[in-house]
């Protein structure tokens, strides 16, 4: 069974090269980003999407098991296949790899220092690989685990994705959950660049630490799922009792 719409797409965004599995995932993605099922919510199943798309239920089962792969769906054994959701749960595991020494992973809570507009700065314009006159929203904020602070956070937002943060005064702890419902912005990868620093006397007081301590500096770049940079966050983490975690699957 052909589906010529779906051909017509396929060759209008040149994605006619690739295996067929691979433009049913992309066709799939971008129906996603169009809000055609939003985080949470169930797809057809795999019989349906086939004769939707005019594929072998088997191009669609691979298909869906990529996206799967991917963290884009999750399956439910004996439910069925959903958009996935950055919930609080999700986000501790996937996105936030700064642990307490001796304890189990837990999500921080966050306390908004500042949420301005600024023109971006050098090395964020260099991140995002923009213009030089690219807005963004600059937001400064604390990490709290045990009653202490543990990280200073400076995240950084384009004005052209977010316009809708203008005026506001507070923000969620977590934020890739807000983006993805808020903001119809869902984080599928993150890049992060690691580095042994000191405390400088603003990490000193907003961490409550000594000035030349060890910290560690984590540079991310958040990309959404069709390919765009969203987020460029500076975390300085203190080293003295936490540390950063990566486990590979």
């Amino acid at each position: 069974m052909n589906n010529n719409r779906f051909d017509n797409k396929l060759s209008q965004t040149g994605l006619s090269f690739q295996p067929l599995y691979m433009q049913v995932e992309e066709h799939v993605k971008q129906l996603i980003v169009e809000q055609r099922w939003k985080p949470g919510e169930m797809l057809p199943n795999e019989f349906k999407l086939a004769e939707e798309l005019g594929v072998s239920q088997g191009t669609v089962r691979k298909a869906l098991n990529g996206l799967t792969g991917t963290k884009i769906l999750t399956r439910r054994q004996g439910v069925g296949t959903f958009v996935s959701e950055h919930t609080n749960q999700h986000s501790l595991y996937r996105f936030y790899p700064i642990i307490r020494d001796g304890k189990t992973p837990e999500l921080p809570k966050a306390e908004l220092l500042s949420l301005t507009l600024i023109k971006a700065p050098k090395n964020v314009v260099s991140a995002f690989g923009a213009k030089a006159n690219m807005k963004v929203f600059e937001v400064l904020r604390r990490r709290i685990l045990n009653n202490e602070f543990c990280i200073f956070e400076k995240i950084y937002l384009p004005y052209v994705y977010f316009r809708e943060l203008e005026g506001l005064e507070d923000l969620p702890h977590t934020l890739y959950h807000f983006y993805q419902t808020q903001f119809n912005l869902t984080v599928q990868d993150t890049t992060d660049r690691i580095k042994a620093d000191i405390a400088s006397a603003q990490d000193a007081k907003l961490l409550a630490i000594h000035i030349g301590e060890a910290l560690l500096e984590v540079e991310r770049i958040a990309h959404s799922i069709d390919g765009k940079i969203i987020e460029f966050r500076i975390s300085r983490c203190r080293s003295d009792k936490y540390h950063y975690l990566v486990e590979s699957k």
